[in-house]
């Protein structure tokens, strides 16, 4: 037999080996594989398998005719999009709402981890952390609803404010205020629900480092800066990066339930624009070309942020 025949005989067995292999270990871990299943069909039915609308952001889309028999009008939307005079007031708006979050909410839950880690009655403890989890599950109509209430012309902190200042301060009407209450229901909301995985991660702390450290004399502030906050960096880093993919995501709903006429200047974000040009007037394709351009500058940030990530020393996302 040649020494080729051997080869492709010797790669035919190292394969049949490889599949009977993988097919055991499929038995041997086919409960988790159905367990995995419904995350697997929810993602491609929702996620993967909706992409191929995409293609209508390059379209004159027209519903009757569907996306196959639409007219191809290339880069028309996004050209049009970029010759509507207000477009740089919709992402300079998009902008800060988006580096505000990420400055003053993102920080939050790390601190109120930090600061619940270092509880020690555990009965308090959980009842604090169901309180803090209980936000996340009010409607943001609720959330709305409720700072309608307080920071309204009738509301309680808004008469308070009056009478200490001798003014009324126009927390719903005001474009400076607009985007401190946006931010300030965020934190409300979801700081709590956002302490779960920075808790989970502070589990995994050695408890004998932090021993050892009050041997040497460490104080509570000493071994949070060195010992807790080195043990969740690599959590930090890749909330970070995650939390880079929505930068350009504000929610539509939470600010069309917040904006009115007079703040209006600093409520036009782009996830508003695509509502009002997809939704409301109906303009499918043009909705779209908005909606992938984010995608695409989503996507820039994610792998930029990792590379930096790589480049610092961590392990990044991928």
């Amino acid at each position: 037999m040649s020494s080729k025949a051997e080869d492709r005989l010797a790669l035919h067995g190292s394969g049949a080996v490889y599949w009977h292999k993988l097919a055991s270990e499929v038995r041997r871990d086919r409960w988790l594989y159905v367990l995995l299943a419904p995350g697997v069909i929810y993602f491609l039915v929702f996620k993967y398998l909706p992409m191929f609308g995409i293609v209508i952001a390059f379209e004159n889309y027209v519903p009757f005719t569907g996306v196959l028999g639409s007219e191809w009008v290339g880069t028309k939307w996004f050209n049009s999009f970029f010759g509507f005079p207000a477009w740089t007031t919709y992402l300079a708006n998009t902008l800060i709402l988006s580096v505000m979050n990420l400055v003053f909410y993102f920080p939050a839950p790390i601190i109120l981890a930090l600061m619940l880690n270092e509880m020690r009655l555990q009965r308090y403890k959980r009842l604090l952390q169901t309180m803090l989890y209980v936000p996340h599950f009010i409607s943001i109509v609720i959330v709305v609803s409720i700072t309608f209430v307080m920071f309204g012309p009738s509301g309680i902190v808004y008469k308070a404010t009056e009478s200490v200042l001798g003014y009324p301060i126009k927390y719903m009407g005001s474009p400076d205020t607009f985007r401190w209450m946006i931010i300030g229901q965020t934190i409300w909301k979801e700081t709590g629900w956002g302490t779960i995985i920075f808790l989970a991660a502070l589990t995994n702390v050695d408890t004998q480092l932090y021993e050892a450290a009050m041997v040497d004399g460490a104080g509570r502030i000493r071994r949070l800066w060195h010992i807790t906050l080195p043990a969740i960096r690599s959590t930090i880093v890749l909330m970070l990066i995650l939390r880079m993919g929505s930068m350009l995501d504000t929610g539509y709903d939470h600010l069309i339930l917040m904006a009115n006429a007079m703040n209006r200047k600093a409520s036009q974000t782009l996830d508003v624009f695509v509502y009002q040009q997809g939704i409301q007037s109906g303009q499918f394709s043009y909705a779209s070309a908005i909606g992938l351009m984010k995608s695409i500058v989503s996507v820039t940030l994610v792998v930029s942020s990792n590379k930096i990530a790589h480049l610092l020393g961590e392990q990044g996302l991928y």
